[in-house]
């Protein structure tokens, strides 16, 4: 080999390992599970004839790459923030990957393509993502089948959460405290609502419903997921890092309500008309409706997204008529996993966009919360029965109804 072809040869390789690790950072910024981020750059890495080694965590990336013959080689490794749930820009990523690959882009211009997706504005504005918010706590308050005055309340102080949520994107010392902050305050408001506004209020599940964005459900659920899947170092972060979010905002809850009944005193609570069942079904509309906006998923893919939470309530919901709640969990997880590498085939895009939506509605991470609740306060402000055994059981299920949904219908790509 004469040096010309050598210094080629050197350029090709450090503008293939580039790509590779702007790619795998930016789909480890939109939230991609650790499993499926190492799969798909090692397909990426396959098909530019290179060989390759990949270590993901939830705080650290490792990429190892190097030519068939070992003569080039280069490791890069870098601490990074966890990833959040952005689906617009992880369907635009994976388009350009799929345009790379179907001899659309050069490298040059896919790795351009990247830079331009990094810095593209939010798909929503704030008023329509405050708006997101406000039908998430009120979504969910509804589909716990409390009151409507829970659901005005809930959606309201959502809103509240709302505006702490912009002051962090300005404030690294709000940022830094953000979940426990939104919870106290919360909490406070709520206290101050039941004593001089309305005595029907369940103050405990009006503050949930609040921040039940922050509630760690979803990345609990994945945690598992990536224990099963073997990645046990992303996995354990993961799972830890979720338990500690959720200590920090049941705390902040907990200290809350405390300075709210020390201010304001406590009101005898009134119980209000529970809500009629057909409304649960409007709550699943809502909530995913809100998830579509607050995920920032693409407007192409929004009723993929809401369809798939319909068929996660309706196939957990109707198979625990005839079987354990827990299985119904399980039929849940199957179907939604069926439903998103169908959309994987037919769109051609990343199975979890419409994954998120299901796996939301059936992941228990508010009766985590409960259950916290139960167990230091002694008291449920909701009926819930063995809370912590159906939370332990409802993860395993999800879990499960995922890995047999890859194998009754395997995804067509692995993101």
């Amino acid at each position: 080999m004469t040096t010309e072809d050598r210094c080629v040869e050197d350029a090709l390789f450090k503008e293939k390992r580039k790509f590779i690790v702007k790619l795998g950072k930016m789909l480890h910024k939109y939230g991609t599970p650790a499993y499926r981020l190492e799969a798909h750059l090692m397909e990426v890495a396959t098909y530019l004839e290179l060989k390759s080694s990949f270590v993901m965590s939830p705080t650290s990336v490792t990429f190892v790459i190097w030519t068939e013959g070992h003569e080039n080689e280069y490791t890069h490794v870098a601490r990074v923030d966890p990833g959040d749930h952005d689906l617009g820009s992880l369907a635009n990523t994976d388009e350009v990957v799929n345009s790379l690959i179907q001899g659309e882009l050069t490298i040059t211009e896919a790795d351009k393509r990247l830079d331009e997706i990094a810095v593209m504005p939010a798909p929503y504005n704030k008023w329509i993502t405050a708006g997101a918010f406000a039908f998430s706590g009120g979504a969910f308050a509804m589909l716990m089948g409390t009151s409507w005055n829970d659901v005005f309340y809930s959606g309201l102080l959502t809103l509240v959460v709302y505006l702490f949520v912009l002051w962090s994107s300005y404030s690294r010392r709000v940022a830094h405290m953000l979940e426990p902050l939104v919870a106290v305050i919360s909490a406070i408001l709520a206290c101050a609502i039941s004593v001089y506004l309305d005595a029907q209020i369940n103050i405990r599940l009006v503050v949930l419903s609040s921040i039940i964005v922050f509630i760690p459900g979803l990345a609990l659920a994945l945690g598992l997921a990536e224990l099963a899947a073997r990645h046990l170092v992303s996995g354990t972060a993961r799972v830890m890092d979720s338990f500690m979010l959720l200590f920090k905002l049941y705390f902040g809850a907990f200290i809350g309500i405390g300075i709210g009944f020390a201010l304001f005193g406590q009101a005898e609570f009134v119980t209000p008309e529970p809500l009629p069942k057909w409304t649960a079904w409007l709550a699943i509309l809502l909530l995913c409706s809100a998830l579509v906006v607050i995920f920032r998923t693409k407007t192409k893919h929004a009723i993929w997204s809401i369809a798939s939470g319909f068929i996660a309530y309706g196939a957990s919901i109707g198979s625990a008529a005839y079987l354990d709640y827990t299985l119904g969990t399980f039929v849940g997880a199957l179907a939604v996993g069926i439903f998103s590498n169908l959309f994987n085939r037919i769109a051609n895009a990343p199975a979890s966009i419409v994954a998120m939506q299901g796996l939301i509605v059936l992941v228990p991470g508010s009766k985590t919360y409960i259950g916290l609740n139960s167990l230091i306060e002694g008291q449920d402000f909701v009926y819930a029965d063995h809370i912590g055994q159906q939370t332990f059981l409802i993860f395993m299920s999800l879990v499960a109804g995922l890995i047999f949904a890859n194998v009754v219908l395997p995804p067509k790509k692995s993101l």
